[in-house]
């Protein structure tokens, strides 16, 4: 595994990140919820940016791969700051976000607060609101009880229990997009999967109508998961790329 760089922040954390020096915009990888830096899609976008002389970061948050912090005291707060703390101090000029599932929300998030520094947005399955949306309002009564009563509940996945806590879940409502109109003008583009069972693809066309950019397209790929690692997926999402960086 290749050595990480290390930023610290204000706060003492320490965020651990890659950098493909290049022509700017500089591209920013914004990961999902319990994701790395190290997935397929992020070094598959390294690749690209060092064959094509294009500056790209990609990190993890606090609480995900190699940086510091536990994933239990992460919230959207927390790992907003985060991708706001690499804007800031890890790249300089334009940028253009790239986020995928809860990298979408944060994406946008940050774009509403960089608006001098964001250029475009390539969003891949985005999970804006998900706190809310594609988590409390579909839990059913005892996880929520559970939630409420004991702070957290361990939801089963493929890969192990995920603490999802009464912190997530508050913390998150500060944050919520999708209930009015949000004042991002740039070029977006978004490849979400059909057969996506995290982020549904209504979800994710509820976001094409509440943006006030009218440059956004948004691709539906029939056969797409909700990783959309696919040869075909990341040749699409190169795509999205080199046209998003000239405009």
């Amino acid at each position: 595994m290749e050595e990480a760089l290390k930023h610290k922040t204000a706060s003492g954390e320490t965020i651990c990140y890659s950098v493909t020096s290049g022509l700017e915009p500089s591209v920013v990888w914004l990961g999902g919820f319990r994701s790395d830096m190290n997935g397929s899609k992020a070094k598959f976008v390294d690749q690209w940016a060092r064959e094509n002389d294009r500056s790209f970061i990609r990190f993890d948050y606090s609480g995900h791969g190699r940086s510091s912090g536990n994933f239990a005291d992460g919230t959207i707060s927390k790992w907003l700051s985060d991708a706001l703390e690499v804007i800031d101090h890890l790249t300089t000029g334009p940028v253009v976000l790239l986020g995928s599932s809860m990298g979408g929300w944060l994406a946008l998030l940050a774009a509403l607060a960089r608006p001098q520094r964001v250029r475009a947005l390539a969003l891949i399955a985005p999970a804006a609101d998900f706190t809310q949306k594609l988590m409390w309002d579909k839990f059913d009564q005892q996880v929520k009880d559970e939630i409420t009563e004991q702070g957290y509940w361990m939801q089963p996945s493929p890969y192990g229990e995920v603490e999802i806590t009464k912190n997530l879940i508050e913390d998150g409502n500060k944050h919520l997009l999708l209930d009015e109109e949000i004042a991002f003008t740039g070029p977006v583009r978004i490849l979400q999967g059909q057969l996506d069972q995290d982020v549904p693809w209504q979800h994710a066309m509820k976001l094409v109508m509440k943006l006030q950019s009218n440059d956004v397209v948004f691709s539906l790929i029939k056969y797409g998961d909700h990783s959309l690692s696919a040869d075909a997926d990341l040749l699409r999402l190169q795509a999205v790329l080199e046209e998003l960086i000239v405009k």
